[in-house]
């Protein structure tokens, strides 16, 4: 799990950015996610989380920005908890509407459930973050689709080229604690 620069700061920035955006859309983790060992001996979780296919699917015309390009996937603790990520950032030409109207569907397509404020959002058909969840044997996983505010980049200390003034800018992200606990969307 080779760590490209500025992942930590990312990887922070994530975090802090989806429990932002979990006031926003409804999407937390569970306070009680942290991990007794922390990220040692999670690289097959790692490299499962790596193996969705909804973080490599976008809608047509989509762009990697420089300096985002591929998966970005490890383990990030602080304070005792340990939390697994796999990431992808991208630029999209058209709207956060057709952003959203993707993911939704190609998540669905995945098996992810959506929390009730994403599904709130869709019978309003708007543009929103977006947030699912995934319960397999004893490993829960969370899918967040977040579009990046200056905020977000500013916090990240993240230089950002011109791709991004050429349209959207948004995260695909699926993370899970680094012990199998419970990670959920919530209202």
């Amino acid at each position: 799990m080779a760590a490209r620069e500025g992942t930590r700061r990312r990887t922070v920035s994530l975090l802090a950015a989806v429990w932002a955006a979990g006031a926003l859309t409804g999407c937390q983790t569970i306070a009680d996610a942290a991990s007794t060992s922390g990220c040692e001996g999670t690289e097959s979780r790692v490299d499962d989380l790596k193996s969705y296919g909804v973080l490599d699917s976008r809608p047509q015309g989509t762009i990697e920005p420089g300096g985002f390009e591929g998966l970005d996937a490890g383990c990030w603790e602080d304070s005792g908890e340990a939390q697994l990520y796999a990431e992808r950032t991208y630029v999209f030409p058209g709207d956060k509407a057709d952003v959203t109207q993707h993911y939704r569907a190609a998540a669905e397509r995945e098996g992810w459930k959506p929390s009730p404020a994403t599904r709130r959002s869709s019978k309003a058909d708007r543009p929103t973050n977006l947030c699912f969840t995934r319960d397999e044997a004893e490993n829960s996983a969370m899918l967040d689709v977040y579009f990046l505010t200056k905020e977000i980049l500013d916090a990240e200390e993240t230089r950002t080229g011109p791709e991004f003034d050429s349209g959207v800018g948004y995260r695909v992200a699926v993370t899970s604690s680094a012990d199998g606990s419970t990670t959920s969307c919530s209202d």
